[in-house]
């Protein structure tokens, strides 16, 4: 979008995935783009991003990534009143209603493990009508017993690894804590020791206690958690009750229903019966903690470039 806007661009990927945006880079000089208008620049965080957001010559940031760390940049970037746009975490809830084709929905519920849950648009909060609660989760059991974790490279790989041992670590202390507090995991609840290194079992918890950690706290890894609801009135509320606000999705068979909740959600984007459909211009962001501003069309537009008012009086114009 800044490209399409007529800026030039500095791109700083994080450090433990630098090749995509060295790709990106080799294909555009191959494609044309002069020197200097996309430059790529690998490093640390804490070194190299840190020098660009405070650089007095960088006019717009957009950051995406962690709420602690979009804390940091908003921080360093308010010293020069340079404008940010952040795209942070999520706990997106997914609403299931006992009219929904549940065979679908389960589908999808197992689907938000893809990329071993390292996805910040992920569903991770099931929430289930009560009536459909039971033979939701018999069904997702089932289902889930069938995904395929090893080598991403392998086309048969339904889930790969965590991306780095230190982010490994912080899943399984998410479910660890969550296991001393009580809870029992469905399935998986600790690393694959078939696979060894950097291989998390797709882990489900049922019931957790509102507001707990495991429920309210983005863990980023192929953790889900499934609550059930009684009505449309406490979906909606169990679905807003966290200091996110990225995505949701709802599964039902009823449009009223559809609109009705979709426009009570707290969030930049509701996926009804579908997950994942992004129309590059369609707005995108999230509200509360996931994030400020919005990107996509026009929007970007808006942020990557200043408003300029011109006034003339004609009056004054040679005949």
């Amino acid at each position: 979008p800044a490209l399409a806007a007529g800026c030039t661009v500095v791109l700083k990927p994080a450090e433990w995935t630098p090749l995509t945006a060295s790709l990106l880079a080799d294909i555009a000089r191959d494609a044309g783009l002069p020197d200097g208008v996309l430059n790529v620049v690998q490093g640390i965080g804490e070194e190299a991003g840190d020098a660009l957001v405070r650089h007095p010559g960088v006019s717009r940031i957009s950051f995406t990534g962690s709420v602690p760390t979009g804390r940091i940049v908003g921080a360093a970037a308010g010293r020069n009143l340079t404008p940010v746009s952040l795209e942070l975490g999520g706990k997106s809830p997914m609403l299931v209603f006992a009219d929904a084709d549940l065979d679908a929905a389960v589908a999808q519920a197992v689907e938000q493990y893809d990329n071993a849950g390292q996805v910040c648009l992920a569903g991770t909060r099931l929430l289930v009508e009560a009536s459909v609660r039971d033979e939701f989760l018999a069904r997702f059991v089932e289902r889930a017993g069938a995904v395929v974790q090893g080598d991403p490279r392998d086309e048969a790989t339904d889930i790969g690894p965590q991306i780095s041992r230190e982010h490994f670590e912080r899943v399984d202390g998410f479910v660890q804590r969550a296991k001393a507090a009580g809870l029992t995991p469905v399935i998986g609840g600790g690393p694959n020791e078939d696979l060894g290194g950097l291989y998390y079992r797709p882990t489900l918890f049922v019931d957790p206690e509102p507001g707990s950690e495991i429920v309210t706290e983005e863990v980023f890894g192929p953790v889900l958690t499934l609550q059930s609801f009684a009505d449309e009135d406490e979906a909606v509320t169990m679905a807003n009750e966290t200091a996110f606000g990225l995505a949701g999705i709802v599964y039902t068979g009823d449009a009223e229903r559809a609109e009705r909740v979709s426009s009570r959600l707290v969030a930049g984007t509701v996926w009804v019966n579908c997950f994942f459909v992004r129309d590059l211009q369609a707005p995108f962001g999230g509200s509360r903690n996931s994030g400020v501003g919005r990107e996509g069309g026009t929007w970007s537009f808006d942020f990557y470039a200043d408003v300029k008012n011109t006034v003339t009086n004609q009056e004054h114009w040679t005949p």
